[in-house]
């Protein structure tokens, strides 16, 4: 309730972490110890974005973390289809020029708000947190989330003044009746850069899993340290017909997270609705992400057939 997020240390073992990324660096094409062979990833070192391979049940990975979850959100209110986590891991490799770097936190390039797949609205049920569970550990300079607690307040109270729907437009939200005006759109990464002093780098352990209010404006950092950064960014959504309520007629009824949106706003109620359509966006990732799964689906053939015809058993449901 005070700075719109929660550690769950220990949330899985670092044993299932271990076995669930086994097949990372088959699917990179690169050695996890040849920082040269890092380069030939892609134009982008600083984070790979991999595709999906594999499903699992977080509710069974990471009990600790879903109950947390359920507490903050009400478990009869959230969608179920979104309890499933994935493989598609976020790679933070880093560049050798980084390391006598020191960028402020204000001055990175990437904050913005996640969910670039649907129109937002204050109330929006499409992504009701978000969620970063640590498959490596993330040492202090070694390409952390960073956060800033106090944008929360600046992205809620936008929202609220914006019912007709704000389209994700890269680092900054346009409103859905100001789409071909371009000074409608209010910049996330200049907010940033310019109005916030706070500033939290979440470092943490194999295994944890930070819960994070869905409004929570973040941004990559740089991996200064080259060391190998996993993470995954599954959202969990509530139910279509059960978007967030901030005017419930028992006050008692309001999740945590509702409660935080309050509080971002500085009322105790707020009567919200929306005046534009809710839509889903077809994210310009998923073009590149499509070909990438075709080369990392090529590369695990190849590196399993070369096996002796040995087939690797599924770590979860195939996707």
């Amino acid at each position: 309730m005070e700075h719109g997020y929660v550690v769950i240390k220990g949330a899985f073992t670092p044993e299932a972490a271990k076995e669930w990324t086994k097949d990372v660096w088959i699917r990179l094409g690169v050695d996890s110890e040849d920082r040269r062979q890092w380069n030939t990833i892609s134009d982008n070192l600083d984070r790979i974005h991999m595709p999906r391979h594999n499903t699992m049940s977080s509710k069974e990975f990471a009990p600790k973390a879903w109950g947390a979850i359920c507490e903050l959100l009400g478990e009869d209110r959230i969608e179920p289809k979104t309890q499933l986590w994935n493989d598609a891991f976020i790679v933070n490799l880093g560049r050798d020029e980084y390391k006598d770097l020191d960028i402020h936190p204000r001055d990175l390039e990437n904050w913005h708000v996640d969910g670039d797949f649907f129109v937002h609205f204050l109330d929006s049920p499409e992504q009701a947190l978000l969620v970063i569970p640590l498959f490596s550990d993330i040492k202090h300079r070694g390409g952390a989330t960073y956060i800033s607690p106090e944008g929360l307040d600046h992205v809620a109270k936008y929202l609220a003044a914006h019912p007709e729907g704000c389209y994700p437009t890269g680092l900054s939200f346009t409103p859905s009746t100001g789409l071909d005006d371009p000074t409608q759109k209010y910049s996330l990464l200049e907010l940033a850069n310019k109005k916030l002093t706070n500033f939290v780098e979440l470092t943490g352990d194999v295994g944890d899993v930070i819960l994070l209010h869905p409004l929570m404006l973040h941004s990559a950092s740089k991996n200064y340290i080259r060391s190998h950064r996993i993470i995954t960014n599954p959202p969990i959504a509530l139910k279509s017909d059960r978007p967030f309520n901030f005017a419930r007629d028992d006050p008692n009824e309001y999740s945590l997270v509702e409660l935080k949106t309050l509080k971002a706003l500085g009322v105790d109620r707020f009567e919200f609705k929306p005046t534009g359509e809710r839509k889903l966006i077809v994210p310009k990732r998923v073009e590149r992400q499509t070909i990438l799964y075709d080369q990392e689906k090529t590369r695990l053939e190849a590196h399993y057939g070369n096996m002796n015809g040995v087939q690797r058993a599924p770590l979860a449901s195939r996707a």
